[in-house]
């Protein structure tokens, strides 16, 4: 099973991008994406950002997880 998280591009460096992943830094290839920016929101899979989201959902999404996972506590 897949969960994706979304990712926010703090860095990028040609077609690789430093993603934060609610507190995690790591790297994703921005090859699959044209238009992906400092500041956006991406989904990550497999090391690669597959598509962008909006900035609202992904915030809501993290907020979600963070709440499941106080849950199972």
């Amino acid at each position: 099973m897949c969960l994706a998280v979304p990712s926010k591009i703090i860095e990028i460096n040609d077609a690789l991008a430093k993603v934060d992943v609610d507190g995690v830094v790591r790297e994703a290839s921005l090859m699959l994406l044209d238009d992906a920016g400092i500041g956006d929101y991406v989904i990550v899979h497999a090391g690669f950002a597959i598509s962008k989201m909006d900035e609202a959902a992904a915030l809501q999404t993290i907020a979600d997880i963070r709440r499941i996972l106080e849950l199972g506590r």
